[in-house]
């Protein structure tokens, strides 16, 4: 029996694990801001709305000052979709990444790992979505079993299924299920920890309502037409959509829960009274109460950043934006930090490799073509035009801080040697130069690249206006075309688009752990290759195989990486890949390491002096734990 405990003796049990009797769980306080709804008898009090055994958060032994709860923080964003960053700032997964990317349970109690493909999952008892009702293991076989696996709902994704294995699952009890492979299945807790994770728990005691199987269709139907929605099917989709928190009603596992349905110019999170994550002195996570997310023009918001209206801000604002943001300290109560950014480049060039034009796609799979071009780009110049010499000179890979990284890997080809290009391109088929000063192609046109954008970053047309000039001096002509986002990938995919110019590999930290799909034809929105990516996103339904040896080869190796059962093997596949990468120049890269601003309200406690920031695997921020940032005063 468990006497007479002081708070730092209960939660340091549970920190280590252990779950309490009811007459112990007044270790926990909770914030003021829900008082009210717990006064009148709508809400619980918060000894009854934390799990029994919740994530104790060591905020001391992270280096942070434990803090207090309230306030508001605004954030501005550039669209209403962009309110699928609230999710990854909360960054609540059945397992996640720490601070150092270390695989750790979150909403989960513990996992444990057999074989590489037996993964047992224990919930924490006593756990509650955000309405209040149990969260339980039927809420992953329901998202498992009855959506996943429904043959009219969106099915099991390509790194559920191993060598295209679908996984067995086992509900032991309510607390305990397990998901069984007959193969290796590495994909499987980087896809958890992921900034969008599969779909793999869903609160079943809601969205049973809008399933065919479970609610007859005259009670759906009155649902379907006030959404306008084709179907039941598309009504479902919609209702349950947790990576895009436009649903108010959907319950959720985050910390901040959504309070307002679109359309909207502002977007109100209010604090999930259920959550599961404490820090050391028994306050209930996250500190602060709302965040507000108000949409401006990607074109304004450094601008607003700068006057006052977000307290904070890392998305929409790049380097370029540092000295009017630094400024700012002067004039509000804001604090602004340098950050590293996690790609593999700041900006690359993404030549297409399945473009519809068959002049310039013989000319692209030329590796003399694609290694000219790279030794065309004078990447000292950009890094001391644009970003004060302060990033890495480098091709399109793995930063120095991952543990993959070798110093070969940046080097290839990315030195400056218009001499070396010129004969490169004279001998991939490129003719002389003319009057104009462009070389000629084999079809008689003029080598002109359109170059295509998606128009949301000034650092971006900066970077082209240099690459500009110096691929002018090797005779290439340049030119940059934009579209909105979905448009420009949209063209991409239909090979209407011979070069587009995107960030680099999302990833540059990764380890061996970590799927390298990025360097092999994976997913529809792959630039480079985005007809070979479809075909293995369908299965072989669609698209077409790789017809290059070299990409067949980073297919073949991702495979083999997906059936790996050690550490040590897909360190080496991991290798191989960018090895290949760096010799055959699939994505010319300029610059990395790049310093990301942050902004932050300057009475704004626990964030990070120095970090990396990007969307993979960081989740922007929410591997550093915004719920633990706290507002002093």
């Amino acid at each position: 029996m468990i006497k007479n405990l002081t708070r730092r003796d209960t939660l340091a049990l549970l920190a280590a694990g252990a779950a309490l009797p009811a007459s112990q769980a007044g270790a926990f306080v909770g914030s003021s801001f829900l008082e009210a709804a717990v006064d009148a008898g709508d809400l619980p009090p918060v000894n009854e709305r934390v799990p029994a055994n919740p994530r104790v958060v060591d905020l001391g032994g992270m280096g942070r000052t434990p803090g207090q709860h309230g306030g508001t923080l605004r954030v501005l964003i550039g669209r209403q979709k962009d309110i699928r960053i609230m999710p990854m700032f909360g960054y609540s997964r059945l397992v996640g990444y720490d601070p150092d990317l270390n695989f750790v349970p979150d909403v989960l109690a513990s996992f444990e790992v057999e074989e590489g493909r037996i993964f047992t999952f224990t919930l924490r008892e006593g756990h509650r979505w955000s309405d209040g009702a149990p969260f339980t293991t039927e809420d992953l076989r329901y998202a498992y079993e009855d959506v996943m696996k429904h043959d009219k709902l969106p099915g099991i994704p390509a790194y559920l299924k191993p060598e295209g294995h679908e996984p067995v699952l086992e509900v032991v009890d309510e607390l305990t299920v397990r998901y069984v492979w007959p193969v290796p299945n590495p994909e499987f807790l980087p896809a958890l920890a992921a900034p969008v994770p599969p779909r793999l728990v869903m609160p079943s005691h809601y969205m049973k309502q809008f399933h065919a199987d479970h609610t007859a269709m005259e009670d759906i139907q009155p649902v379907i037409d006030a959404e306008r929605k084709d179907d039941w099917r598309a009504l479902h989709t919609h209702m349950s959509r947790q990576n895009r928190p436009e649903n108010p009603d959907l319950p959720t596992l985050e910390p901040w829960r959504p309070r307002t349905k679109p359309p909207s110019q502002q977007f109100v999170f209010e604090r999930n009274p259920y959550f599961h994550r404490v820090d050391e002195n028994g306050l209930q996570l996250p500190y602060v109460d709302r965040f507000v997310l108000n949409i401006a023009s990607f074109e304004v918001i450094a601008a607003k950043t700068a006057t006052g209206d977000s307290d904070l801000q890392a998305t929409s604002i790049g380097f370029g934006d540092f000295t009017v943001l630094k400024e700012a300290e002067g004039r509000f109560p804001v604090s602004v930090k340098l950050w590293k950014a996690s790609q593999g480049s700041r900006i690359a060039l993404y030549p297409n490799l399945n473009t519809q034009d068959e002049v310039w796609r013989n000319l692209f799979r030329d590796v003399r073509t694609r290694r000219a071009m790279s030794l065309a780009v004078d990447r000292s110049e950009i890094n001391q035009a644009l970003f004060f010499g302060l990033c890495n000179l480098s091709a399109n890979t793995v930063l120095p801080q991952s543990p993959l990284f070798k110093q070969e890997y940046a080097d290839a080809w990315a030195s400056y040697d218009p001499d070396q290009a010129n004969k490169l391109l004279d001998e991939a088929g490129f003719g002389a130069p003319g009057a104009d000063g462009l070389r000629v192609l084999p079809d008689g046109r003029p080598a002109n690249l359109v170059v295509e954008s998606a128009g949301e970053s000034t650092v971006e047309t900066d970077v082209l206006e240099l690459i500009r000039d110096q691929y002018r001096k090797v005779g290439i002509g340049l030119v940059t075309r934009t579209s909105q986002r979905d448009i420009f990938r949209s063209r991409i995919l239909a090979g209407q688009v011979n070069i587009s110019v995107w960030v680099g590999l999302d990833n540059g930290l990764a380890s061996a752990d970590m799927p390298p799909r990025q360097l092999a034809p994976t997913a529809d929105d792959d630039l480079q290759w985005p007809v070979w990516g479809v075909h293995f996103l369908s299965g072989g339904s669609q698209g077409k195989a790789p017809d290059m040896p070299e990409a067949q080869e980073l297919v073949d190796l991702f495979n083999a990486w997906r059936a790996s059962t050690s550490s040590e093997e897909r360190e080496e596949i991991w290798h191989k890949m960018l090895s290949i990468h760096a010799d055959q120049v699939f994505t010319i890269g300029t610059v990395n390491g790049a310093l990301q601003p942050l902004l932050h309200a300057a009475d704004l406690q626990n964030v990070p002096d120095e970090k990396v920031f990007g969307y993979s695997p960081t989740s922007y921020l929410g591997i550093y734990m915004p719920d633990t940032f706290w507002r002093q005063g």
